[in-house]
């Protein structure tokens, strides 16, 4: 017990630091503006920035998903509230991701109608499982978010991050809120859940799979 929870302490000590491997790709140079900010964005990588917009997008539409197939099953229960609140946050994200595409002219992936029904069954198929079933998922699935816009971060600060201060804002705020929902799963028994372990490790390999996915197409 006490190796696995200094296993989860460093784990947790990573995403809030960031101490990750970088995400990269990058393409040729442009120069663009936040419609919702005006922020300028001069000499950025077209590639690194279509990519990041388009994977992160992908993303929170598939949170956003989950949280509605969790609240379809446990809307009324107990932790409906808990659940509902952790909804909110995402469907501001996705607000925001949905302005990014706008100013950026990134095309989203066109896999959003298989991450719209993957999403909603994944959410509701951990919820039959009961509040730690759901609380399960939730961990999976924000640990591998924050994992994931920790990447980004690190990214755009090894280039030339003075050139990127706005979305390093909205990746750091975002990547914040995720944890927090991290924190709320394991708060209401996540680990609890039939199988934790095993569950936990098939929903990340499904996160990692769609990363992958919507970063290429």
């Amino acid at each position: 017990m006490g190796c696995a929870a200094e296993a989860a302490g460093r784990s947790l000590w990573q995403l809030r630091t960031g101490a990750l491997r970088p995400y990269s790709a990058f393409g040729r140079r442009i120069s663009v503006r936040f419609s919702s900010s005006g922020m300028t964005l001069d000499s950025i990588s077209r590639a690194a920035v279509d990519r990041i917009i388009r994977v992160d997008h992908a993303g929170e539409y598939g949170a956003n998903r989950i949280y509605a197939g969790q609240m379809a099953v446990l809307g009324r229960t107990s932790v409906g509230p808990v659940i509902q609140k952790m909804w909110d946050q995402e469907k501001d994200h996705l607000k925001k991701f949905n302005e990014l595409l706008v100013a950026f002219r990134v095309r989203p992936t066109i896999l959003m109608p298989f991450w719209n029904v993957a999403g909603f069954a994944l959410g509701a198929g951990t919820a039959l499982l009961g509040k730690e079933g759901a609380m399960a998922c939730t961990v999976a699935v924000e640990e591998s978010i924050a994992h994931h816009y920790n990447n980004q971060i690190r990214t755009l600060m090894e280039k030339e991050p003075e050139k990127y201060t706005e979305l390093l804002q909205v990746i750091k705020k975002f990547r914040d809120e995720e944890l927090e929902h991290h924190d709320i799963g394991l708060e209401h028994d996540a680990q609890l859940a039939p199988a934790y372990t095993v569950l936990k490790s098939l929903i990340q390999a499904g996160c990692s799979m769609a990363i992958y996915l919507s970063e290429r197409f």
